[in-house]
């Protein structure tokens, strides 16, 4: 289906780790880091869950052009950005967790923005959507003029289900659901001046019902579930499966994509609003929107990396999100590029053979050898660059979308799970001969070479550092 997702984006930052110790600075815990995620939040989760699900996704959205957007547009490969340019930096949300305990969040640039532009592609796109998700954070995209416009005339013909914000616009008339929490939904009713019936979900869904002139208000309640309001009759109570919830965080965007889904597949309201509401549900008992990423850097609790720094290699199972790109990137029909190596002294022959093979597809996922099979191949002097430093320095280059870490000798494990269309490896290879060409070839896959980089690799470049020291 051709879903089109208007809204705010958002950067979202996990920070993941143990503590057991207080700083001597103050009675407050030590956290040490064992893994940092990047996402994409607010309608870019919407975008990222609807791509997974195998959507043609559009999204309509403000996106700046600072590091912020830059890892955004990573975790949202294979997503048809359309973007008016915002005079705002990308709003960011960091987490910190201790285990699966949320410790504190730290907003930075999250709120109010002046309203973005409006494009000709931006309006193209919910012109041929089958269903429309709006995602209002808040962020001023919502109050656009010609998309509200734009919305308004889609709402004639498909399902238009629209995610409100505290911040955001109030949804266009005709809008097929709005989907505020309790919360927000008192919070709008009682913007909208005194309610002598009192301030409850029922009472607030009715007069939402009224003032926006959407179709239905589904109010949701976390654990108690939801109500559906249609009509002047009751609301429909709608029951949430039990589920352990360690953090809610993405509920209401799995549930306001899988709505829009359901309606435009041509189920009836209160059947989609029964499906979105367990679809919720099946998503935070998998971990929510912290189980999803982009590119991120994986590392144990005090473990056995060179150079004192503390950090382990994480085995390919811990560090999913090159797989999840790769998932992401065929169903959107694109095509999935991986290289591996040690990657050690990052050097100019390293870059130019990363940036040949990021041309031959749409995303590029970097295999890389993690201490301890370094130290097996190369010898006990090996790695010079520890795992952790290796792979900050491989996502910082463009051309890479993801690393994703194996502790064996051979990256066959890995190619297993990320299944790419092309494997790529330096020309001192034939590609017939290289040990994963069989591997590759199982799936549909082929193996290619890319030219050679003369007097240019990790021993040449040591053996000269070797010399200055």
């Amino acid at each position: 289906m051709k879903v089109t997702v208007v809204g705010d984006l958002l950067l979202d930052v996990d920070i993941n780790g143990t503590a057991t110790r207080l700083s001597p600075d103050a009675p407050v815990p030590v956290v040490d880091v064992a893994g940092i995620r990047r996402r994409a939040g607010g309608a870019g989760l919407v975008a990222a869950l609807l791509m997974r699900d195998g959507h043609d996704v559009a999204l309509v959205t403000a996106l700046s052009d600072d590091d912020g957007a830059s890892h955004l547009r990573r975790a949202l490969s294979g997503v048809q950005l359309l973007a008016g340019a915002p005079l705002a930096p990308t709003p960011t949300k960091t987490r910190v967790r201790i285990g699966s305990h949320p410790m504190v969040r730290f907003d930075e640039g999250c709120g109010p923005a002046p309203v973005p532009e409006c494009t000709a592609e931006m309006l193209a796109a919910l012109g041929s959507a089958e269903a429309i998700v709006v995602a209002d954070y808040g962020r001023g995209i919502t109050f656009n003029a010609d998309l509200r416009a734009a919305l308004v005339e889609a709402a004639r013909r498909i399902p238009v289900v629209w995610d409100p914000h505290p911040a955001g616009s109030e949804p266009v008339p005709g809008a097929a659901v709005a989907t505020p929490n309790l919360a927000e939904a008192i919070g709008a009713a009682k913007a909208a001046g005194p309610d002598p019936a009192g301030a409850d979900a029922a009472s607030a869904g009715k007069r939402l019902l009224e003032r926006w002139g959407s179709t239905a208000v589904l109010v949701t309640r976390g654990s108690a579930g939801a109500l559906l309001f249609a009509s002047e009759g009751e609301p429909l109570p709608i029951p949430a499966p039990a589920t352990p919830v360690d953090d809610p965080c993405g509920a209401g965007d799995r549930l306001a994509d899988s709505l829009a889904v359901y309606l435009g597949l041509g189920l009836g309201l209160p059947d989609a609003a029964a499906r979105a509401v367990e679809d919720a549900s099946a998503f935070l008992a998998e971990g929510g929107a912290a189980s999803l990423g982009a590119a991120s850097l994986a590392m144990g609790e005090g473990g056995t990396g060179t150079g004192g720094t503390g950090y382990r290699a994480a085995p390919v199972d811990t560090t999913p999100d090159g797989e999840w790109l790769a998932e992401s990137v065929r169903a959107a029909g694109g095509t999935v590029v991986a290289t591996g190596g040690c990657f050690d002294l990052l050097h100019a022959g390293h870059a130019r053979t990363l940036a040949a093979a990021r041309t031959m597809g749409d995303c590029l996922i970097v295999c890389l050898n993690s201490d301890q099979s370094v130290h097996r191949l190369k010898g006990p002097h090996r790695p010079i660059v520890s795992m952790q430093d290796r792979a900050e320095l491989l996502l910082a280059l463009s051309c890479v979308d993801a690393v994703v870490v194996f502790d064996e000798d051979t990256p066959e494990a890995c190619l297993e799970r990320i299944r790419p269309d092309i494997w790529v490896k330096g020309a001192d290879y034939e590609p017939g001969g290289l040990p994963e060409a069989r591997l590759v070839a199982g799936w549909g896959g082929r193996c290619v070479t890319v030219p050679f980089q003369p007097a240019r690799s990790t021993s040449v470049l040591a053996e000269a550092l070797a010399k200055v020291g």
